[in-house]
């Protein structure tokens, strides 16, 4: 079982982030995120960062959940570290080692496991009744499409984009016959639908 996490990672957020990363899950969360990713996978490490920073921008839409999006968003990754690769399909990874050898909170788990509709490519991989079986899908909708935006929104590098050309991004990298390829086509419409939810959400906030 894998145990502790690997030294030379830094406590401290970014600049501008401490206003999110004040809560002790969500501090907690980036220490073992980038413990797990900064070294090894450093580019994996910055699109986690900029997921947290769009996270950000939904801390009114999420309320008082703000501090567990913040902690599902560095963590959504983490699985991709290559010491916690056991079934090479990185959601059921990060979520096993997280409630395995953290104790993590449930809802916690449970959203990095399902981010991003993980439950489609866990049926392209062989892998959907072992992932609804320990990892039932978070009933809280708003959450699940607030980590999508997260996530769907960012760079590989950490940057903000549209969804819509990270999607065209992620079928150029991987390849549209591939497994990730044939996931990434059957959830687009989940994906950008999730997406605007979220957008009108942000609009219908106070200004």
């Amino acid at each position: 079982m894998v145990r502790g996490a690997p030294s030379g990672f830094s406590l401290r957020p970014p600049l501008g982030m401490e206003h999110l990363m004040n809560g002790v899950q969500a501090s907690w969360a980036r220490m073992v995120s980038e413990g797990e990713l900064g070294g090894v996978l450093p580019r994996r490490w910055a699109h986690s960062e900029g997921v947290v920073e769009r996270a950000v921008g939904l801390a009114r839409v999420v309320g008082d959940d703000a501090d567990l999006l913040a902690s599902a968003a560095v963590l959504h990754d983490v699985g991709y570290a290559p010491r916690l690769a056991e079934t090479g399909f990185h959601p059921l990874d990060g979520a096993r080692f997280l409630r395995d050898v953290h104790r993590a909170d449930d809802r916690l788990v449970r959203l990095v496991a399902n981010h991003s509709f993980a439950l489609l490519e866990a049926e392209e991989r062989g892998l959907r009744e072992v992932l609804e079986a320990e990892f039932p899908l978070l009933e809280n909708p708003l959450l699940v499409d607030a980590l999508v935006y997260c996530d769907m929104t960012t760079t590989p590098d950490g940057e903000r984009t549209t969804a819509e050309s990270r999607l065209v991004e992620i079928l150029g990298r991987y390849g549209v016959d591939s497994v990730v390829g044939r996931f990434i086509r059957r959830a687009a419409p989940e994906i950008l639908a999730a997406v605007g939810r979220i957008d009108a959400s942000l609009a219908a906030q106070p200004r």
